[in-house]
């Protein structure tokens, strides 16, 4: 059960990873590198506050802040200094590397003996269940400490994601909308495109950043190199979510980022288990995506084959 509730776990704590990139890369149309980079920086500020004592919720906000700050960067060079969206996501993701060494002070912090934002859950669970309770979840047995870093990575995802969904409605968050998908209606309703380019990047950045900061928590450290082919774990929860509930509201697209990050980190944790070297991870994964990016069209153009075949038969 413990191999379950961690890849819930962690499917909730990357699932604010792909919403930052639902943003980016489906309402502005956006291709933004800076998440490898903005999503260390979200641990990193985190370990660093956590070891020196602060409270890990905080750390949590301003490790967010600070990933909006870096998605800001990245929206100026596009808009402001006319940079190519790729290369200037490559500029800023290169220069957090060494912001990121800078900050932690070495490649990896261990966080093993800090308190975490499981630890008011834990603490409420095991007064109301025992120091050494396991808690029944659908007939299995969970050990309190699971069972609280999953409450709280489930709260804070469903309010993120209500939040979200309640922004995104309002006149602010469809002229944003409107910025990816009609930039010259936009422009001529009065709306500084640039500025909702430069706004969406950083909110994006910033769910990225807390995913970070989530993840160092969860895992107990954080390390210079585990930002890396994270765009790509984003993209693939995407296509696994609109694969299962499709796009045809704002909620339901939130809802199956949510849900397809969920299920791809339990396929990924199911895969390891039974044997899937965990140096083929990063392959595997970019082999789905690109099967997940290349099967409909196949599938379309087989069924138009077919039709053809039909019609001439």
């Amino acid at each position: 059960m413990s191999l379950v509730i961690g890849a819930f776990t962690m499917g909730l704590i990357l699932a604010l990873l792909s919403l930052g990139t639902l943003i980016s890369f489906r309402m502005i149309r956006f291709t933004d590198i800076t998440v490898d980079g903005s999503i260390v920086l979200g641990a990193a500020v985190t370990a660093i506050l956590l070891v020196n004592g602060w409270s890990p919720w905080l750390a949590a906000l301003l490790s967010t802040l600070a990933g909006a700050a870096a998605g800001a960067t990245t929206a100026i060079l596009h808009t402001r200094f006319k940079i190519q969206q790729i290369l200037a996501g490559i500029l800023v993701m290169t220069a957090l590397y060494s912001i990121n060494l800078r900050i932690m002070g070495r490649s990896n912090i261990p966080l093993l003996d800090v308190a975490s934002i499981s630890h008011a859950p834990e603490v409420l669970l095991q007064r109301f269940c025992g120091a050494d309770a396991r808690l029944n979840f659908f007939g299995w047995q969970v050990p309190a400490g699971d069972m609280a870093i999953f409450i709280a990575s489930l709260v804070i995802v469903s309010g993120c994601g209500i939040v979200l969904r309640w922004f995104l409605l309002t006149h602010f968050g469809t002229a944003l909308r409107a910025a990816g998908n009609n930039p010259q209606m936009v422009r001529a309703q009065g709306i500084n495109n640039n500025s909702m380019v430069v706004f969406s990047l950083a909110l994006a950045n910033g769910l990225v950043a807390l995913s970070g900061s989530l993840l160092a928590q969860y895992q107990g450290f954080a390390d210079v190199q585990m930002g890396i082919g994270m765009m790509v774990w984003g993209l693939a929860s995407i296509i696994i979510g609109e694969a299962l509930v499709g796009r045809t509201s704002l909620g339901l697209s939130i809802v199956g980022v949510i849900l397809g990050t969920i299920l791809f980190r339990l396929l990924i944790a199911i895969a390891l288990r039974w044997g899937l070297n965990p140096n083929d991870l990063k392959l595997v994964t970019a082999l789905f995506v690109f099967a997940a990016l290349v099967a409909p069209s196949g599938f379309s153009n087989l069924g138009r084959r077919l039709k053809r075949g039909g019609r001439h038969a």
